[in-house]
């Protein structure tokens, strides 16, 4: 497997007792709806990534869930600010803007199923909008 390309994380899966109103928290955040089944809700979560809402138990490949300490989206600072203040008008609790070393900035939420979220400007705004990935190695990364 040496020497494998990676070009990003294609899909990410989380499980919740109510996709329903799990799904409507990212909807609400401005992603976009893909396609739905009686078990997942996807979204669109930019143009090569999508996040799917299952409900727990087993699926068709063995799937099953588990625990992460958070995950991130990439927005750029615009949107941040107007998150952030949607947010803080709507009574959402929240965590932010938080600015980072580097200038770049987070904002940090759970969604209704518990899910730490990370809106981040990192690679819009920041130096990852220049050099990528690489400006991570050593560097605060959120």
């Amino acid at each position: 497997m040496s020497g494998a390309t990676f070009a990003g994380i294609c899909e990410l899966v989380l499980e919740a007792e109510d996709p329903e109103t799990v799904a409507e928290f990212y909807l609400e955040l401005g992603l976009t709806e893909l396609d739905r089944d009686h078990d997942r809700i996807w979204l669109a979560a930019g143009p090569g990534s999508r996040l799917g809402i299952w409900t727990p138990g087993e699926k068709e490949h063995g799937d099953r869930g588990g625990r992460h300490v958070h995950f991130a989206l990439s927005v750029d600072g615009e949107t941040l600010d107007r998150l952030a203040q949607e947010l803080n008008g709507g009574g959402q609790g929240f965590e932010g803007p938080v600015e980072h070393d580097g200038g770049d900035r987070s904002i940090y939420l759970d969604d209704p199923a518990g899910n730490r979220v990370e809106l981040w400007n990192f690679f819009e705004d920041a130096d990852g909008a220049r050099a990528g990935v690489g400006a991570l190695n050593g560097g605060d990364d959120g």
